[in-house]
């Protein structure tokens, strides 16, 4: 009796098929992940530099680090990023008073970006990459004199 040989004809493009979309589809997260926080990088330091901005031209400390505040949010949903939480931290060295007029401010502004596709599996929420950027600008640079 002769054994029959199997034909295995296309048996390789079903393997190739297979093959790539699972090596695809990691690939896929992994590019569209870069691209969310590289968006991620960009506002945030948009926002410090805006926060910084928005600070210097303030009038005093209290109405700056609201229009810091703004001026980062702002910032950010520029970039896209309505919904990520922000911190704005005003540093002005050891002046009481950051708007005097030697005073040099450093407005740092910490955020996050949750990465796309991921579901919830271990529990602990989505997973996130954390950015931070910081912006230093010299507090008379951008007020107005008057004379």
């Amino acid at each position: 009796m002769g054994r029959r040989s199997r034909d295995e004809t296309g048996s390789a493009l079903v393997e190739l098929v297979w093959l790539g979309v699972l090596l695809l589809v990691p690939m896929l997260w992994i590019v569209v992940s870069v691209f969310e926080v590289q968006r991620g990088a960009f506002g945030v330091e948009s926002a410090a530099r805006s926060a910084a901005r928005a600070y210097a031209l303030a009038p005093d400390d209290a109405s700056g680090h609201d229009r810091a505040r703004a001026a980062a949010r702002q910032a950010l949903a520029d970039q896209g990023l309505d919904d990520v939480p922000v911190t704005v931290d005003v540093r002005c060295g050891e002046l009481a008073d950051c708007h005097s007029g030697t005073a040099v401010i450093t407005v740092r502004v910490d955020s996050k970006v949750e990465l796309p596709l991921m579901p919830d599996v271990l529990g602990g929420g989505a997973p996130s990459f954390a950015l931070a950027s910081s912006h230093t600008v010299p507090i008379g640079q951008y007020q107005e004199i008057t004379r």
